[in-house]
C-alpha cells in the first residue's frame, strides 16, 4: 500500500486504555510503526493477509470446529465416540450432559470464548491500525468512501455490540464443537473413500452455493421493514463499516446465520475439510467486505465481487444483499443500477427511479456518489457515476416539474 510513512491525524498522549474504543492503538501508532518498518513490505502484506484469516475464523466461532475434526482425522480425538439412537424416550429430567453428547461442554465454550475474544480485540486491533492509523492521511488510495468515517462513538458502540454478539457466536461454536467430539449426529465423515473423489470435490460447489444463496435471503429478509427496524438495523448504523462492523450485528440474526452455514453437517454427508475450508473463506470475506477498505477480488475468483459491492450495501442500505456471489443481486432485481437512487427508506432492493424523485433528494444522492472511492472499482471507474450531461439534464426536467 505504498509507503511505510504516516502521519497521525488524530490522537494524542491523553488517550487511556478503553477497551470497547480502538483509539487507544493511536497513542502507541510510533512504537508500533518502529517494529513495522523492520518487516519487509511484502511480508507485511502477507501478515495482513494471515491476520485477516485469524480474526474471520474467530468471530463465528467455528475455529473450534475445525480444530476437534482435524484431531479426529488425525486420531487425537477419538473418532470411535458415534451417535447412538436410543430405543426408548427419556424424560429430560433424567439426561445427562453425556447422553446429550455434551460432556465437558463448559471447557469448550470456555477456550471458544478466550481465544475468539483475545482473536477480535488482537488482531482486531492490529487491522485497524494497519490501515485506519498508519495510513489514514493516505485514505484515498486505499478506502471505499475516503471522506467519509465513522464517528469515534460509533467506533465504541461497534466493538461493543461486536463483544456481545461473540460472545453468542463463541458459545455456539463451543457447544458445536464439543457435541461433534463427543460422537453426536452428523453427516461429517473422514475418509475420502467413504463417498468417492467425485463427491469430494462436488460437495464444494454444492456447499458454498447452499451457504452463499441461502444467506442472501436471510439478509434480504431481514432488510424487510419490521424485521429491519427491530434487529438489522443495529447493524446498519455503520455507513461507513470497519472490520470491527462483521460481528456488530443483533445477536438473533448473528445466530440465524451461523445456524443456517452450519446446516449441512446434519443434512448429507460432507467431509470436514471441503466444508470448513469453505466456511472460512466465507468469513474471511466477511472480514474484507466489511473492512471499507479497496479489496478487489483475485483473478482466480470470478464468482467474488469486490469490497466496495458491499461497501455499497451499508452506503445505500437496501440493496446488493449477496455476500461472496453478485449473481443472487443480478438474479432478482436486487443489484444496484445507476439509474436508481437507494435511501434507507426505500425498502425491497428496488430502489427509486432518477425521474421520480425530488430535486433536493437528488442533490442529496449525489453527494452520496462522490463519496465513493473510484479506485475501489474494477479498471478504477465507478460506472455509477453521472456524467456533466446527465445531471444537468436531470436537474432541468426537476426545475420544470
Amino acid at each position: 500500500m505504498g509507503s511505510r510513512k504516516n502521519k497521525r491525524s488524530r490522537g494524542g498522549a491523553g488517550q487511556t486504555f478503553d477497551p470497547m474504543s480502538v483509539r487507544w492503538l493511536e497513542k502507541h501508532d510510533g512504537t508500533i510503526s518502529k517494529i513495522w518498518n523492520k518487516i519487509p513490505v511484502s511480508g507485511g502484506h502477507v501478515i495482513a493477509t494471515f491476520v485477516t484469516f485469524l480474526v474471520g475464523i474467530s468471530v463465528s466461532g467455528d475455529w473450534l470446529g475445525i480444530f476437534v475434526n482435524v484431531g479426529k482425522q488425525f486420531g487425537y480425538i477419538d473418532r470411535e465416540k458415534t451417535f447412538i439412537l436410543h430405543d426408548s424416550p427419556r424424560k429430560w429430567s433424567q439426561l445427562t450432559l453425556e447422553d446429550l453428547y455434551l460432556q465437558d461442554v463448559g471447557k469448550f465454550v470456555l477456550i471458544s470464548c478466550a481465544v475468539s475474544y483475545s482473536v477480535y480485540y488482537g488482531m482486531g486491533g492490529f487491522l485497524h491500525w494497519y490501515y485506519y492509523v498508519r495510513q489514514r492521511d493516505r485514505a484515498e488510495e486505499w478506502k471505499c468512501q475516503p471522506k467519509k468515517w465513522i464517528t469515534p462513538e460509533l467506533e465504541r458502540h461497534e466493538i461493543i455490540l461486536g463483544s456481545m454478539t461473540l460472545f453468542v457466536n463463541s458459545t455456539i461454536g463451543g457447544v458445536l464443537a464439543c457435541y461433534v467430539a463427543n460422537g453426536g449426529y452428523s453427516c461429517i465423515y473422514y475418509n475420502i473413500s467413504d463417498y468417492g473423489w467425485i463427491w469430494f470435490f462436488l460437495q464444494i460447489p454444492v456447499v458454498y452455493i447452499y451457504m452463499d444463496y441461502t444467506t442472501y435471503w436471510i439478509h434480504r429478509i431481514y432488510h424487510w421493514p419490521f424485521l429491519y427496524k427491530h434487529f438489522h438495523k443495529l447493524h446498519h448504523k455503520y455507513k461507513q463499516p470497519t472490520a470491527f462492523s462483521v460481528t456488530a450485528i443483533h445477536p438473533v440474526e448473528s445466530t440465524n446465520v451461523q445456524l443456517l452455514v452450519i446446516t449441512p453437517v446434519f443434512l448429507f454427508p460432507v467431509h470436514w475439510g471441503p466444508f470448513y475450508a469453505i466456511v472460512a473463506y466465507v468469513y474471511y470475506h466477511g472480514i474484507i467486505d466489511h473492512s471499507g477498505i479497496a479489496f478487489k477480488a483475485q483473478w482466480w475468483q470470478p464468482w467474488q465481487p469486490d469490497a466496495i459491492f458491499h461497501d455499497n450495501h451499508h452506503q445505500y442500505f437496501h440493496v446488493n444483499f449477496g455476500f461472496n456471489m453478485e449473481i443472487w443481486d443480478r438474479i432478482h432485481g436486487t443489484y444496484r443500477k445507476k439509474d436508481r437512487v437507494y435511501t434507507e427508506d426505500i425498502f425491497y432492493g428496488q430502489g427509486k427511479s432518477l425521474s421520480e424523485i425530488s430535486k433536493s433528494e437528488l442533490e442529496a444522492d449525489m453527494e452520496e456518489r462522490k463519496s465513493e472511492n473510484p479506485l475501489a472499482y474494477r479498471n478504477n471507474k465507478n460506472e455509477n457515476q453521472l456524467t456533466k450531461n446527465e445531471i444537468q439534464k436531470l436537474k432541468k426536467n426537476k426545475s420544470r416539474s
